[in-house]
């Protein structure tokens, strides 16, 4: 028989144990801020004058990928110590509106902003069937005075999607202007993702600008599947490297593939085994210059349980090994972006929690002295 001793030591032993703290967050995006139910899908870009513009999916009834989608930003012009007030970039009545993929192009200052569309009412699992109403669409939108204002949204699927594809994504996270050194000076390029519909494979592809965002075309796909939310960046070498969510369930880590020729053709994938995930978006930023050397840096919740521990990481050798890593947030976390600031620092826009991994998108700052 338990004794009434003994459910008072019990209850002393339980009271001594310690208590899970609570995380403190300094959200840019929250749920139930304005009315939106949930905040989505980072995506971070620095315009020419320095001011940093943070995006998101604002989800009204839910956090669920279907329903009533707004495309919003939060703008900075002191490095990220204080920000505006949310700004609406798209609002299409109940659908879907998101996806953001922005690149800045340095010439003439403007920062594009690359995006998807789909009906409110069509799943993502129709959509891939063929059996939805309307399928997904690629738009895009500019701003020409540091985000200030945007013009409409203007689709230019037929250019940049195949008619076989049906499920579709830019992004979600930064483009990329390219350098002299890749042979194809002030291309842009975005990466992006499609479903094939006959077959159902899923792939990474890029798209591109050689007149500085006049037009929009189609690069090269990857020549395997079971891949898509990609992150692209220049490598000191020259070349492209395209960081991929990996879809196969044996080898939970990211997919690589390269690229010679400005992303017109991509090489045969190949695995990071260093760089392990959940299955989920990361964020590639490379060809910063430091001194005489070159860095990468990848973040993504580094866990191949769940997603938790977002990690950010260096490479000094084009993405060959990670030998240097710093864990941001021990708990629930997933899709993030990276940016970088002046004072060789490093802005990282990602999404997290105490409890889900969805209860809000935080921004903060690193020395990368902090990963040498």
């Amino acid at each position: 028989m338990f004794c009434k001793r003994s459910l008072l030591s019990f209850c002393l032993f339980l009271s001594c144990l310690p208590l899970r703290s609570q995380q403190s967050f300094n959200y840019l995006f929250e749920q139930g801020m304005e009315g939106y139910a949930c905040f989505r899908i980072p995506a971070l870009v620095t315009t020419a004058k320095g001011h940093l513009l943070a995006f998101a999916e604002a989800r009204k009834g839910s956090c669920s990928d279907t329903g009533d989608i707004d495309l919003v930003m939060r703008r900075s012009t002191d490095q990220g110590k204080t920000w505006s007030q949310m700004q609406v970039i798209w609002d299409d009545g109940e659908n879907v509106c998101g996806n953001p993929a922005p690149v800045l192009e340095k010439r003439n200052s403007i920062v594009f902003l690359l995006m998807t569309w789909n009906l409110g009412s069509d799943h993502e699992r129709d959509i891939i069937a063929g059996t939805s109403k309307d399928t997904r669409r690629v738009f895009i939108t500019q701003s020409s005075d540091e985000g200030l204002t945007w013009t409409a949204p203007k689709e230019i699927t037929s250019t940049t999607k195949k008619p076989n594809w049906t499920w579709y994504a830019t992004g979600p996270c930064h483009g990329i202007q390219l350098t002299k050194k890749t042979g194809y000076r002030d291309r842009l390029v975005i990466p992006c993702d499609h479903i094939e519909a006959d077959t159902k494979h899923y792939y990474s592809h890029t798209i591109y600008s050689d007149d500085l965002g006049k037009t929009w075309k189609l690069s090269g796909s990857t020549p395997q599947h079971q891949v898509n939310e990609c992150s692209v960046a220049e490598t000191g070498d020259g070349a492209l490297l395209l960081n991929m969510r990996n879809y196969d369930r044996t080898q939970k880590n990211r997919k690589l593939s390269q690229s010679t020729d400005g992303g017109m053709t991509w090489s045969d994938l190949t695995d990071d085994s260093t760089l392990i995930e959940p299955i989920c978006q990361a964020s590639l930023l490379g060809n910063l210059k430091r001194g005489k050397k070159h860095r990468l840096y990848f973040s993504n919740p580094a866990s191949q349980e769940k997603r938790e521990r977002m990690t950010l990481r260096v490479s000094k050798d084009n993405g060959k090994s990670w030998r240097q890593s710093m864990v941001l947030h021990e708990g629930p976390s997933a899709y993030s972006d990276l940016v970088l600031l002046q004072g060789k620092k490093i802005g990282v826009l990602y999404e997290a929690g105490n409890s889900s991994a969805y209860e809000g998108i935080i921004f903060e700052k690193y020395a990368l002295k902090e990963l040498e």
